[in-house]
């Protein structure tokens, strides 16, 4: 969440903010409901401090044995005025608020202008571009020839989106995201968690999902309000909202596992054939909790971690700095990895890897208290450490083989009791 102080302080930057990420807000409006808001609260304390003395001065009268009813028939008329206007003082707040709920982070100073994917830019690749000496599959028919997904009874199950894992398929996604897990709790120092999936709307508010998203997200109907996690970041970075902590535990490192859950509303259409865009699948979290200094050293760190995964499986990636126009809402600065998949020939985002700043941590109320005993709002960050299906895609069809079967990685080779290859029955 933004800093409601620059509504009177600096306005400007806040319509550049809403310029650079190519969202439309009245910043006018908010700034004149805050006005009406500050020169209320002021009207009040002026009403308050006048009530305080004049009750004092009844106490003063009655205890001297005087009449004191015209001053307590006055109090009544201020004390309804006091109610009136702090009545329309908490309606500005919550207009003001859901204003400011709605206006994005601000990007960082070197995320580039632009205004969609195909402004981003391109900073690094690790690998080459796999070759074959036969025409390369893409990973839907490895998936049906092996048996290893069964994509008409996912459809059967829960409809489009939802996919079936089945035999050495369900194990491969278990073995990679467990590889995962591992890779960060005992190489990166992260501390692992298992959350619900579940969240309430507090929750979803303070990492930046709600409002903005809540048509692409699944939500209970039954009066509780909860919705389905569309990442880990969710409960993991709620973990310590409303917290205050003590700057010498900075920074934390969090990973979890989860399943996610996305209607992606505004994507109809796009990439729906196999594993390309589903409603459900499975995903390994990274967030960091730290001091403002660090944040941006965190992220590089972050990366790192992220790069570590795709290299020791092998996969042939690039990493693009999103540009204003592609960022998500709360991040102020974004890298997206994007692996090769030879047989859709085309790269996949399989993890973005964000610095959220402040945003977050103001909406959730996520604080730190300095050696000076200062208190601070932390800064947040997450990376997809890292997403599946789409890895999954990318490391089906980098494997394949002439005949079909497609070669397991050494390192996930453990996680699959030593198997080398999946390959027809």
């Amino acid at each position: 969440m933004i800093d409601t102080r620059l509504f009177k302080d600096d306005p400007e930057k806040l319509k550049n903010t809403c310029r650079l990420k190519r969202v439309n807000i009245d910043i006018d409006r908010a700034v004149e409901l805050d006005g009406q808001r500050r020169e209320l609260i002021v009207e009040l304390e002026n009403l308050q401090a006048e009530r305080n003395r004049v009750s004092k001065e009844i106490g003063t009268r009655k205890a001297a044995g005087e009449d004191a009813s015209a001053e307590m028939e006055a109090m009544k008329e201020v004390g309804a005025k006091v109610k009136e206007l702090d009545a329309r003082r908490i309606e500005l707040e919550e207009e003001v608020n859901a204003i400011a709920l709605a206006i994005p982070n601000h990007p960082a100073a070197d995320v580039p202008e632009g205004d969609g994917e195909n402004e981003n830019v391109e900073i690094a690749t690790w690998g080459e571009k796999p070759k074959f000496d036969f025409a390369p599959k893409a990973h839907w028919e490895l998936c049906e020839a092996l048996d290893i997904i069964d994509f008409q009874r996912g459809v059967k199950l829960s409809g489009s989106g939802f996919i079936l894992y089945k035999g050495l398929g369900a194990r491969l996604e278990r073995a990679l995201y467990n590889f995962f897990l591992d890779l960060h709790t005992t190489e990166h120092g992260y501390t692992e968690w298992f959350p619900p999936v579940l969240v309430n709307r507090a929750s979803m508010i303070g990492t930046g999902q709600l409002p903005k998203m809540e048509e692409d997200m699944y939500c209970t109907d039954k009066g509780d309000d909860l919705f389905l996690i569309p990442t880990a970041e969710v409960p993991i970075t709620n973990i310590h909202r409303d917290e205050i902590l003590n700057e010498s535990d900075l920074p934390l490192y969090y990973t979890a596992y989860s399943p996610c859950f996305r209607r992606e509303a505004g994507a109809a259409g796009k990439d729906t054939r196999g594993l390309l865009r589903v409603h459900e699948f499975n995903k390994v979290e990274m967030v960091k909790f730290c001091a403002p200094e660090t944040s941006y050293d965190e992220l590089e760190k972050l990366r790192a971690n992220v790069a570590k995964v795709f290299e020791t499986l092998g996969l042939h990636y690039r990493i693009l700095k999103l540009c204003t126009g592609d960022i998500s809402f709360a991040a102020a600065k974004c890298y997206d990895f994007e692996c090769w998949a030879p047989g859709v020939e085309k790269f996949l985002e399989c993890s973005s890897c964000s610095n959220f700043e402040d945003f977050q941590a103001r909406r959730a109320k996520i604080r730190y208290k300095s050696a000076d005993k200062k208190t601070n709002f932390v800064h947040t960050l997450n990376a997809s450490g890292v997403a599946l299906p789409r890895t999954m895609v990318a490391l089906l069809e980098t494997y394949q083989q002439a005949d079909g079967s497609i070669l397991i990685p050494e390192v996930i080779r453990p996680y699959m009791g030593g198997l080398e290859k999946i390959e027809k029955k």
